[in-house]
């Protein structure tokens, strides 16, 4: 009833107001529309509502607009080859910045060992939330052919999560590297081993985090609570947890 009444309210040039929550409703604007429009703008809310449902409600106005950006942007997963576009740049920096905390869907919490300098996942108790790494996740804008957010994942200024592959085997590594020479990543300069796509599967909260220099390898935690290791693995490997939640911090 929800989808039919919208949709006829639209093509009537009447604006339509959708109660998402207790505290926020979604208001439509009169442009005339299509069914199909309508029908993804539903999946939409709904996928929206969901989400802030697990957010709680005392969200900051940062942390609430970041949440929102999460649920309506849509990631597409892509195959593309890197030859296509040789020698020009394919992801540049953009100015969107924001400070998030990551844990997995097994709610352990990723933390800095700040002397082997090493990312672990480990389920923090009550008091020792302030040992979680608050990341600097930068967007980069990819070629036009290119439909997926594309992430770097920043420790602090010039200390980024990166990769590299030995023996056939890709690692995740803390690299350090200055921020102003990232602004720019082209096919050969290597510096794509710090980026990442960012994807949210259809209908879901949790996000994933792909390696674009090695397709196929994604940031992991490990299934046993025992095991802190935060790892590069592929798709389905056993023990292995690839999907996490992406909480947006408010800046001090």
């Amino acid at each position: 009833m929800l989808l039919v009444g919208c949709f006829c309210s639209l093509q009537q040039d009447v604006e339509c107001d959708l109660k998402l929550s207790e505290d926020l409703n979604l208001m439509v604007t009169r442009n005339r529309t299509t069914m199909k429009r309508v029908a993804n703008l539903v999946l939409a809310v709904n996928k929206l509502n969901k989400s802030l449902s697990l957010c709680g409600r005392d969200l900051s106005d940062v942390a609430l607009c970041g949440a929102i950006m999460d649920c309506m942007v849509e990631e597409t997963v892509f195959q593309e080859a890197w030859n296509s576009f040789s020698g020009k740049p394919l992801f540049q920096r953009c100015s969107s910045v924001c400070e998030v905390t990551v844990s997995d869907e097994r709610q352990k919490d990723l933390i800095l060992t700040t002397r082997e300098m090493k990312l672990q996942a480990i389920t923090l108790k009550a008091g020792n939330c302030d040992r979680e790494v608050n990341f600097k996740m930068c967007h980069y804008s990819p070629p036009s052919s290119i439909n997926s957010l594309t992430v770097l994942l920043s420790v602090s200024k010039n200390l980024h999560i990166s990769c590299s592959m030995e023996d056939g085997k890709v690692s995740l590594i803390l690299e350090q590297y200055s921020q102003e020479s990232l602004n720019e990543i082209n096919q050969d300069d290597g510096l794509d081993r710090f980026l990442f796509f960012k994807t949210t599967p259809p209908g879901g909260s949790l996000v994933s985090f792909e390696s674009v220099k090695f397709r196929g390898w994604f940031i992991s935690t490990s299934s046993v609570d025992v095991d802190p290791s935060v790892e590069m693995c592929q798709a389905d490997t056993s023990f292995r947890v690839t999907c996490f939640n992406v909480k947006h911090q408010e800046k001090k």
